[in-house]
């Protein structure tokens, strides 16, 4: 079941024709994203962590996350991705072990040392992605792994086409290292995403932010995956503040 899962989340990353993630942050939500028709359901780690009362970034201990991520796995009959984060400090062994006991087809990992708060060595990084999918395939475990990019929020204020050589060298090293989709978090010119989508080498996942090209456009310029992070669980809460403040 979980094989036939993975290979599933697998062949919806289409160039051309994205799968569509609406994050998730707890069960219900996600039994929400499946209701509406979509069929995957990814997590946000703002969102989980937020809901388990921490900050982002590795802040919740990753017990707490992982149980979280379980209950979403459980609730829902279709493909579970997993922000796992930058991996907890687990070795590649146990956190594919932790994602295998959650039920995950798939799972993000960011290239962002938070022990540090700087972008990790390309070069270890792509090792490790190495690792984690070798881990899998030692258990017959087609887990899914998108590759985030961080070059472009940890240097938001540069002109993003001053970064584009930085994040397509990372690009072509993780998906070299057997990734199956990238995720340059925060590119969001349509003249910078034009320029990666032709750097990268395999498909890549955009996040759907407000200053991004709609849906339709992204699809046009052969993005794979579109998820919406933290945004829409920001948006609940924003309605949430809304009613309380009518309530009060």
């Amino acid at each position: 079941m979980l094989q036939e899962r993975c290979e599933l989340l697998r062949s919806l990353h289409v160039p051309g024709a994205p799968l569509i993630l609406p994050n998730a942050w707890d069960a219900a939500s996600a039994r929400a994203v499946v209701s509406a028709g979509f069929p995957a359901v990814a997590t946000t780690s703002g969102g989980v962590a937020a809901s388990l009362g921490f900050e982002d970034h590795e802040n919740a201990p990753a017990f707490e996350m992982f149980a979280a991520a379980t209950r979403i796995a459980a609730a829902v009959d279709t493909p579970v991705t997993v922000d796992s984060e930058a991996g907890y400090g687990l070795s590649p062994d146990d956190l594919v072990e932790s994602l295998l006991r959650i039920g995950a087809a798939g799972c993000n990992l960011e290239d962002t040392d938070h022990s540090s708060g700087r972008l990790a060595d390309v070069e270890g990084q792509a090792e490790r992605l190495a690792a984690i999918r070798q881990a899998a395939r030692d258990r017959k475990y087609g887990l899914v792994i998108n590759a985030r990019i961080d070059v472009f929020l940890t240097d938001r204020a540069r002109p993003q086409g001053e970064l584009l050589e930085q994040a397509s060298v990372r690009a072509r090293a993780y998906h070299s290292a057997g990734v199956d989709c990238v995720y340059p978090i925060f590119l969001h010119d349509e003249d910078a995403i034009a320029a990666f989508m032709r750097e990268a080498q395999g498909p890549v996942n955009i996040l759907a932010v407000p200053q991004a090209p709609p849906v339709v456009r992204l699809a046009e310029l052969g993005v794979a995956r579109i998820s919406y992070g933290s945004g829409i669980h920001h948006r609940m809460m924003d309605e949430l503040a809304r009613i309380l403040a009518d309530i009060g």
